[in-house]
């Protein structure tokens, strides 16, 4: 099982980055996916949920209107579209794979660094 995030890096203020993560080694379309992240010396928090088919999606209240995430079951990958980010959204960004009575799975995380 691997999950690959990509897409992190340096940022300017009110400046945009598209996460991805490819899944592999598990039936990406019957699990919901998740964004996490973690800032230096905080908690690990969720960002953003989608179901296993897309239709559902939920976000931390702090990223509502900013960020947006979506899937494509045919390449096994989820996105993470980050616009208007500001110098709290650096973090650490996860990818997690979870389903009901299934093992859960994370990537090993891409860096986020919004900074002028």
């Amino acid at each position: 099982v691997q999950l690959v995030e990509s897409g992190g890096g340096l940022v300017q203020p009110g400046g945009s980055l598209r996460l991805s993560c490819v899944a592999s080694g598990f039936t990406f379309s019957r699990y919901d996916m998740s964004w996490y992240r973690q800032a230096l010396g905080k908690e690990r928090e969720l960002v953003a949920r989608t179901t296993s088919v897309g239709v559902s999606t939920n976000y931390l209240d702090s990223v509502k209107g900013r960020f947006t995430i979506s899937r494509d079951n045919g390449k096994n990958t989820v996105y993470l579209q980050m616009n208007n980010l500001k110098a709290e959204d650096t973090a650490v960004y996860y990818c997690y794979a979870h389903r009901l009575g299934y093992n859960a799975y994370w990537g090993q995380g891409t860096q986020v660094t919004v900074s002028s």
